[in-house]
Formats: structure tokens, sequence, C-alpha cells
């Protein structure tokens, strides 16, 4: 196997996210990163979460999941609520909205995926951590956070 088969495999993935990106928005004006937000707070105990825990799971800066956030929280369907152990930070919360949105959501490409990966061995699916490990190092973009969209601050090599 040769690279541009690998970079060929890899466009392929980008350009499916892609297009089930611009779907969700079309039909429910919601980017990807919205629904796995929403996501991971439907599946948080009591439907809550913290901001950290949020950027640590989607892996995105505090900016991008603070406007995702404010985003959220004008259609209703993310409550922030006083921390009650901590006055200084916000609990986030789904809303009823939020949950009647992702009970009437498709199926995203991010769930079906995650679906399939599911029934592969725990070996497999560390082969292909290792996999894109390696792929993420020899680009040298480890520490690059997963934000859908570029921004004009951020400089293109």
């Amino acid at each position: 196997m040769d690279s541009l088969d690998i970079i060929v495999s890899i466009r392929k993935i980008v350009r499916s996210l892609n297009l089930e990106s611009k779907a969700i928005q079309k039909d429910f004006g919601l980017s990807i990163t919205q629904l796995l937000c929403l996501g991971h707070l439907q599946n948080s105990p009591d439907y809550r979460s913290t901001h950290k825990e949020l950027m640590d799971i989607l892996s995105l800066n505090s900016s991008t999941i603070t406007g995702i956030l404010k985003r959220l929280e004008k259609r209703g369907y993310v409550a922030r609520l006083n921390n009650e152990s901590d006055r200084r930070s916000k609990t986030i919360t789904l809303t009823a909205s939020g949950i009647k949105l992702l009970e009437e959501t498709p199926n995203v490409l991010h769930n079906r995926l995650a679906k399939k990966l599911q029934v592969l061995s725990e070996e497999e699916k560390e082969m292909i951590q290792k996999g894109l490990g390696i792929i993420t190092s020899a680009m040298q973009i480890k520490g690059m956070d997963a934000s859908p969209l570029l921004t004009s601050e951020e400089p293109i090599d």
C-alpha cells in the first residue's frame, strides 16, 4: 500500500463527514458538533456535564465550546445552571426540547460508525486507534483541536 491509498481513504472519510454535516445542517439547523454535544449530554448522568468535560470529550477549545453552548442555549436545547459545588462554574444540562430534538434527528454518521465500531474486538479497535495515532503524529496534528471550522485567526500551513 502506498501513501496515495492512505490519502484517498482519509479523503473519503472527510468527504463523508462533510456531506453528513451539510445534510444535518440543512435538515435541522445544527452542526455535527452541536449534535455531538447534545448526544454527550443525553448519555451523561442526569443529562448534565461541565464545560471542561465537553472540551475534553469533543476535543475542542474553550471558545468553540462556548459558542456551541450559546447557540444551543439560544434555541432552548441546553441550559446553563449554577454549579452548587463551585459557584464560579456552570453545569450544562439538556432540556426537554433538546431531548425531543435528539429523538427526531437521524442516526448521524458518527452514531452509525460508533455502532459499527462497537462490534469490533478490543484488539481491532486498538489497531485502528494506533493507526490513527500514527497518522496524526506523522501529520504533526496530535495537539490540534477537532473544531469543525477554520477561523480567520488560525494559520494555514
